[in-house]
């Protein structure tokens, strides 16, 4: 996501908006203490002292939030802000949507646990039917799912480890310009450089990684661009496969995006698409699908995937499943689930209010036809 500096709507911090004018009611408890935002330049100055160099948006977008509703956002300085970040994705319905506060809601008011590792729940049971009912049907007949850790790295995490145990293989087939995380296995399938700067030569990336080209009609590797660019990919990455004498063991998966999130908003061609999966059938190779940032709607189809037809043998989810709170699985083929007890864990892999709130977000989105107007709108 490009830390674009937000649009405001309000003349200026200044005039704070009155409840007559402002979408939200009365002003905050929490925002401005003066109508010279003293408050949020105090808050903005403490975050800079303590937080660590490693922050990203708050280096281009000096405000502090305090409510927010749909795509509006409420500063301590009194402004309203459109919100052009999503939660880089998490948001589906934004900001505070009805339905997910209502599911938020009732979890706590049923004084249901929120803690409970990963034994079984109602709110989980219902969380994981609602997924599947988006899955493409042949994988949701026999699928099984993984809570991982709460972000979208432990899970790619969870998948490079699980293709790996299921097949006795080591190695990785990775794309130029793919970003799957900021954990080592993660980074290592990463094809910026300067992403992987922090993970060190060979360090921790859990088996090598051979890097194949993305289809990118603009900015094509062989230099010819279009689906003519794309099946040249094709080919070389069947020549790695097929050639003994190409220096490539045969891997223990391939990880995609089906649209590069990080590495330009590229979509894939279909057809390409169709050929990896031809490919990585044909050598026994399962395909990871990374839907963390293309997932819940955001093409126009409910999962990026189901534009090409293709059916992965492991899906990769979270930032929106989670229905804005945190929230990550991998749903895979059932005869990989090849797991001892205890593989892959975390102690925050029975997210209670996520599930609901996820629950509550994969079923407005499905019931609303929420997919089709993205891909109405572009």
């Amino acid at each position: 996501m490009s830390s674009t500096t937000p649009t405001t709507t309000a003349p200026s911090a200044a005039t704070p908006p009155s409840a007559a004018t402002s979408p939200f009611g009365p002003i905050s408890p929490f925002g401005p203490t003066s109508g010279t935002g003293g408050r949020a330049e105090a808050i903005l100055g403490r975050q800079a002292a303590r937080e660590s160099s490693a922050r990203t948006y708050a280096r281009s977008l000096p405000i502090v939030p305090v409510r927010a509703r749909g795509m509006t956002v409420e500063g301590a300085d009194g402004r309203r802000y459109l919100d052009c970040l999503a939660g880089a994705g998490t948001l589906a319905l934004g900001h505070n949507h009805p339905v997910v506060l209502e599911a938020i809601r009732a979890v706590l008011d049923a004084e249901a646990p929120l803690h409970v590792l990963d034994l079984a729940t109602p709110v989980k049971d219902e969380f994981t039917t609602a997924l599947f009912e988006t899955l493409p049907p042949s994988l949701a007949r026999d699928a099984r799912i993984q809570f991982c850790g709460p972000a979208g790295t432990d899970a790619v995490e969870a998948a490079l480890k699980l293709v790996r145990l299921a097949t006795g293989r080591n190695g990785l087939l990775a794309f130029t310009g793919g970003y799957h995380g900021q954990t080592a296995g993660s980074l290592g399938a990463t094809g910026d450089v300067a992403v992987r700067a922090g993970l060190g030569e060979g360090s921790g990336s859990g088996g090598s990684v051979t890097r194949l080209p993305y289809p990118y009609a603009y900015r094509c590797p062989f230099g010819v661009g279009g689906l003519a660019g794309a099946r040249l990919g094709t080919r070389w990455t069947a020549s790695l496969l097929e050639d003994p004498k190409g220096g490539v063991d045969r891997p223990a998966g391939m990880l995609v995006e089906v649209v590069q999130g990080e590495g330009g908003v590229v979509p894939a061609p279909d057809e390409w698409l169709r050929e990896q999966r031809e490919l990585t059938a044909r050598h026994g190779i399962p395909l990871i699908v990374d839907e963390v940032q293309t997932g819940v709607g955001r093409t126009g189809t409910f999962w990026a995937v189901d534009h090409s037809g293709v059916e992965p043998d492991v899906m990769v989810v979270s930032k929106a499943v989670g229905g804005s709170l945190p929230l990550a699985a991998i749903v895979y083929r059932g005869d990989l689930d090849v797991w001892s007890p205890g593989a892959h864990a975390g102690t925050f892999r029975g997210n209670q209010l996520a599930m609901a709130a996820g629950a509550a977000t994969l079923r407005f989105v499905r019931e609303q036809g929420l997919a089709a107007r993205a891909a109405e709108l572009g």
